[in-house]
C-alpha cells in the first residue's frame, strides 16, 4: 500500500488504534486491549442501568428482602461471568478468526467476510449472554416475587439493548485495522457487511427507538397497575427521559463518526490529489458503501499515478509540448504550414567513435552529449523533436508558436556548442541551424504516427551541420535565419560565402559567430 500523509486523527479515525504500518503483534494486543475494555465497561454499564432503572421503576412496596439478597449476589457473579466468557469466547474468537493477519498473509474471501462479520458476532455473543440473563433474573422475580417479574423482564431487557448498542459501536471502532488489512487492495462490487442503510436502521432502532418504547412501556405499567402516584410516575418518566438522552447522544455521536471518518479521510486525500500529489492511499476499513467510497478514490488515485505515469514517458518520448498539444486537440494526420527554426546537431567522427570505445563508454559520452542538447534546447523554449541516431533534431516555434523562434534557436545554437566544447570535449559535433517555412503535424499511419516537421528548412540545417563539422567552433547558421533573429542576437553573427548546399538549387549565405571580442557584450547572458 503506498504511504501517505496521516490526518492528526489517524488514518483510521482515532489515535487510539496506532498508525498504519504498526506491527502485527503490536496491532493485536492493542486490538485484544481494547476488545477487553470493551466487554468490562459494557456490562458494568449495563448492570448500573439495571440497577438504576430497577430502583425507579419497581412499582410499590419495591423489592423483597429474599429477592434484594438475590439480586446483590446474583448481579456481581453475572457480571463477572459474563467478563470472563466474553473474554474466551468473544475476545478470542475474534482474534481466531483474524488468524490471517498474524501469519502476514491475505485473507481469502471467506476469512475477509468472516473478519468484517466480527463486530456482529461479538454483538450477538453480548446479546447471548444478557439473554441468559434476562430470563435467571427474570425467573428469580418469578420464584421470590412474582408482582415484580415484569417490571425485573423488562428492566434487563432494555439494558440489553444499551449492552449490545455499545458492543457494536466499539467493536466496529477497534477492528477497524483489521477491517482495513482485509480490504486492502480490494474493490467489493457491493458492501460486505450490510449498507449505510442497514446501519442507519439498526441505529435509530437502539438509539431512539428501543429507549422511547421503553417510556411507553412505563407509562402502561402505570397505567396498568393503577397504584403509581404522579410524583412517582414523573421521576420514573423524567429518569427514563435522561437515559433514552445520554444513551441517544451515546449512539449519535459514534454513529456520526462512523460515517463522518471515512468521508472525511477521501476529504483529505482529494486534497492532496488537488496539490499534485498522487501517490498516496487511504486505508479501506468499512465494509459499508462509504467503503466502497473509499475503495473507489484509491481506485481512482491509481488510475490518476498510471495517467500521469503514461503522460511523462509519452512527454519524453515526443516532448512535452507535443504531448500537451496532443491532449489539447485531436490527434489527426496531416499538418499545418509554420514558419519555424530547425537546430540540428551530428556528432563528428561518430562511426570511429563507436570502433574505438567500448560499447559501455560510447553509450556514456552519448548520453552526457544528449544531457547538453536537451537541455539547452528546453532552456531556450524549443522541442526535441527526435534522436536519429547520434543526431538531434530541435524545433522552434513549432507546435507552440515562437514569436522570436530565431532566436532562440540561434541562441541556443551558441550555448550547445560552448558547452559541448567545455563538458564534452570527446564528443564534438557540427550544430546548424536554418529558418524558413515548413509542414509542421502528425506523420505516419493512424495506427502509429509521431509528430515532425518536413520542409526546406530541415534539409538545409542537416546540410548546415555536415559543414559545421569541418568549420571553426563546429557551428553555422543560415544567414535568413540571422535576419529573423532580434538585433542583440543577430550581432553575435557574421555572414562569409554563399554556397550551394547538397540537394538545394539557391544558394544559402553563412553565418558563423563573430571573434570573441567582438562577442563579448552579447555572451554574457548565455
Amino acid at each position: 500500500m503506498h504511504s501517505s500523509t496521516e490526518s492528526p486523527a489517524g488514518p483510521f479515525g482515532s489515535g487510539l488504534l496506532g498508525p498504519l504500518d504498526q506491527d502485527v503483534s503490536v496491532l493485536r494486543r492493542r486490538v485484544q486491549r481494547l476488545l477487553t475494555l470493551t466487554l468490562v465497561a459494557t456490562n458494568v454499564i449495563g448492570a448500573l442501568v439495571v440497577v438504576g432503572l430497577a430502583a425507579l421503576l419497581m412499582p410499590a412496596p419495591g423489592l423483597s428482602g429474599d429477592l434484594v439478597h438475590a439480586t446483590a449476589v446474583a448481579v456481581p457473579a453475572y457480571v463477572v461471568s459474563a467478563v470472563v466468557i466474553g473474554a474466551l469466547w468473544g475476545t478470542r474468537g475474534a482474534l481466531r478468526t483474524l488468524r490471517w493477519a498474524a501469519e502476514g498473509r491475505r485473507p481469502s474471501d471467506a476469512e475477509r467476510a468472516a473478519s468484517l462479520r466480527v463486530p456482529l458476532r461479538l454483538t450477538l455473543m453480548q446479546a447471548v449472554l444478557w439473554g441468559v440473563a434476562t430470563v435467571v433474573f427474570a425467573g428469580l422475580a418469578v420464584l421470590l416475587q412474582p408482582g415484580v417479574a415484569l417490571t425485573v423482564f423488562l428492566v434487563v431487557a432494555f439494558a440489553s439493548v444499551v449492552v449490545c448498542a455499545i458492543a457494536y459501536l466499539f467493536g466496529e471502532f477497534a477492528l477497524r485495522p483489521y477491517a482495513a488489512r482485509a480490504l486492502a487492495g480490494t474493490t467489493p462490487a457491493r458492501p460486505l457487511s450490510g449498507g449505510v442503510n442497514l446501519r442507519m436502521l439498526l441505529f435509530w432502532c437502539l438509539g431512539t427507538g428501543v429507549p422511547v418504547a421503553g417510556l411507553v412501556v412505563t407509562a402502561v405499567l402505570a397505567w396498568v397497575r393503577g397504584d403509581v402516584s404522579t410524583t412517582k410516575l414523573a421521576v420514573s418518566v423524567i429518569a427514563l427521559g435522561l437515559v433514552v438522552l445520554c444513551f441517544g447522544l451515546l449512539v449519535t455521536v459514534f454513529t456520526a463518526r462512523a460515517v463522518v471518518n471515512p468521508i472525511r479521510s477521501v476529504q483529505d486525500a482529494l486534497a492532496r490529489v488537488r496539490a499534485g500529489d498522487f501517490g498516496g492511499e487511504i486505508p479501506v476499513y468499512d465494509g459499508t458503501e462509504l467503503g466502497l467510497l473509499q475503495a473507489g478514490f484509491n481506485g481512482m488515485a491509481a488510475g490518476l499515478r498510471e495517467r500521469e505515469r503514461m503522460r511523462d514517458l509519452f512527454g519524453r518520448h515526443v516532448g512535452r509540448e507535443v504531448a500537451v498539444e496532443a491532449m489539447r486537440t485531436s490527434a489527426e494526420l496531416g499538418g499545418t504550414v509554420r514558419t519555424v527554426s530547425v537546430l540540428f546537431v551530428d556528432v563528428v567522427g561518430s562511426t570511429a567513435l563507436a570502433a574505438s570505445r567500448p560499447p559501455e563508454e560510447v553509450v556514456g559520452l552519448l548520453n552526457r552529449f544528449f544531457a547538453v542538447v536537451v537541455d539547452e534546447v528546453d532552456r531556450h523554449h524549443g522541442l526535441v523533436n527526435k534522436f536519429v541516431g547520434d543526431a538531434v533534431l530541435a524545433i522552434f516555434g513549432a507546435p507552440t508558436p515562437l514569436d522570436d523562434h530565431a532566436t532562440c534557436a540561434l541562441a541556443a545554437g551558441r550555448a550547445i556548442a560552448a558547452r559541448l566544447a567545455a563538458e564534452v570535449p570527446d564528443c564534438p559535433a557540427g550544430i546548424g541551424v536554418a529558418t524558413g517555412d515548413a509542414v509542421a503535424g502528425n506523420v505516419g499511419d493512424p495506427r502509429r504516427f509521431e509528430y515532425t516537421v518536413i520542409g526546406d528548412p530541415v534539409n538545409e540545417a542537416a546540410r548546415l551541420t555536415e559543414l559545421a563539422k569541418n568549420a571553426d567552433g563546429h557551428l553555422l547558421a543560415s544567414w535568413t535565419a540571422v535576419e529573423s533573429a532580434t538585433a542583440d542576437e543577430a550581432a553575435c553573427w557574421q555572414a562569409t560565402e554563399e554556397v550551394t548546399l547538397r540537394g538545394r538549387t539557391r544558394p544559402t549565405t553563412l553565418a558563423t559567430l563573430r571573434t570573441a571580442d567582438v562577442r563579448e557584450g552579447h555572451l554574457e547572458g548565455l
